[in-house]
């Protein structure tokens, strides 16, 4: 692993490009500390202590802090999430988006250039909400978030947080373009691996209080590096399917007879299905922090992170999204034509429906065990954290964007060094990383 990460340096390209990487990701991590004008940050570090665990809370981790500040990149990156997810919902039922994508290059470039501007939309509709709920907030100490409400502050408000966004966005796709990695997936992992230093210090501090142990300490260490392995072992899990192509003959030559294989992810959706089910349970506990009856009391005690009720829908949603975003992403009739064009077939299935209700099956079976990893990795951290009093920082989704990133990043520079001759991390064998 050392000799490894020795050979980037002997690599120009290579080096330019993890160089350009961490310049881009500090100028992230230095936008994060720069706040929006107008706000009392104490009442509002206040009002997001009191936050914990709803959506907003969600929002702020995925941010990297940046949302409890209010600073210009508060919405963080989830606006050009939210609208790349949108459409690739509308690819599948919009005829003219599914052409496009089916355009190649110039397709995507397209479909691309709608999620920018999908993106500017969301990101305005979520500044003028977060400005207008920033001024109706009074903390119990009748302390006030907003110094001088009223609309120049809103305008502010949104052109800041619009502008914010749009930056990390652009940041995110020169990442991709001229440095290592998924840019966007980047930006996530360093918001939430910034964290790691103020987790380690609560520790620190509970530890000489003696509100946490030694043993529980260090159980929650063990019970951290297992999940990471649990994680990395399932994110490199497939299931390959057997495929043979057919010899054909033109002129003198002989084309085809090779056999291959089909990989199939045990977990195709990656972290899209706990993120879609956290929003969704989130939203009415984000709401019932905001309404004070009855009914948002009782929603308060049913649905709070770490309930009996909470666990099992977070269960149900994850198990649901997991096999609906699978088959948004994957669809065995076009792997099934696609294979049937090129002469290959799958021994012992008939070419065209049969091979695409037998891709169909094995997927099938395959994300039932995918979606109930991706549903214990999540729901884990939240039982420990409320049954046991577990001081545990980052919960399941988190560790999956972590360790699924690590493992693509990784496995872009090893292909750089095996192109040029020099020797990977992983000396044994190739390192493959999540796909999808």
């Amino acid at each position: 692993m050392v000799s490894g990460f020795d050979s980037i340096a002997k690599i120009p390209e290579l080096r330019r490009r993890v160089t350009f990487t961490l310049l881009l990701l500090a100028v992230y991590r230095i936008g994060v500390a720069v706040p929006t004008p107008g706000i009392n940050s104490d009442a509002l570090e206040e009002f997001f202590q009191q936050a914990q665990g709803t959506l907003l809370g969600m929002f702020n981790l995925f941010s990297g802090g940046a949302l409890e500040r209010l600073s210009v990149f508060a919405l963080g990156i989830m606006p050009y999430i939210s609208a790349s997810i949108i459409f690739q919902l509308l690819t599948v039922v919009i005829p003219y988006l599914e052409k496009l994508s089916k355009e190649g290059e110039m397709g995507r470039k397209k479909i691309t250039q709608y999620t920018r501007y999908a993106t500017v939309v969301l990101s305005v509709i979520q500044g003028f909400g977060i400005s207008f709920g920033l001024e109706k907030m009074q903390l119990p100490a009748g302390g006030m978030i907003v110094l001088d409400p009223g609309w120049s502050f809103r305008l502010m408000t949104i052109i800041t947080l619009t502008s914010g966004t749009a930056f990390i966005m652009w940041l995110g796709e020169q990442i991709t373009e001229r440095g290592i990695g998924n840019g966007i997936s980047l930006i996530i992992y360093a918001g939430i691996v910034a964290r790691i230093p103020s987790a380690i210090v609560n520790s620190s501090r509970l530890l000489q209080t003696g509100e946490l142990t030694l043993f529980l300490l260090l159980l929650v260490i063990a019970i951290m590096v297992a999940v990471v392995g649990a994680i990395i072992f399932m994110e490199r899990g497939q299931r390959k399917i057997p495929i043979q192509y057919a010899k054909r003959v033109v002129g003198r030559k002989i084309y085809g007879g090779q056999s291959t294989h089909l990989p199939l992810k045990v977990n195709t959706s990656g972290v899209i299905p706990p993120i879609f089910a956290s929003s969704l349970l989130m939203f009415p506990l984000t709401i019932a922090n905001f309404v004070e009856n009855p009914i948002t009391n009782a929603v308060q005690n049913y649905m709070s992170p770490g309930a009996l009720l909470y666990n099992l829908f977070s269960v149900g949603l994850i198990i649901f999204f997991c096999y609906f975003y699978t088959a948004v992403v994957f669809n065995p009739v076009d792997v099934a034509d696609n294979l049937r064009k090129f002469g290959g077939y799958i021994p012992g299935i008939r070419p065209g429906k049969s091979t695409a209700e037998h891709i169909d099956k094995v997927l099938s079976r395959i994300t039932l065990g995918g979606a109930l990893y991706v549903a214990a990795v999540c729901v884990l951290p939240t039982i420990l954290m409320s049954r046991f009093n577990v001081p545990f920082y980052f919960g399941g989704t988190a560790l999956l964007i972590v360790v699924g990133v690590a493992l693509d990043t990784i496995a872009q520079i090893e292909s750089h060094m095996l192109t040029r001759h020099y020797e990977g991390f992983i000396k044994s064998g190739r390192l493959k990383g999540r796909r999808g």
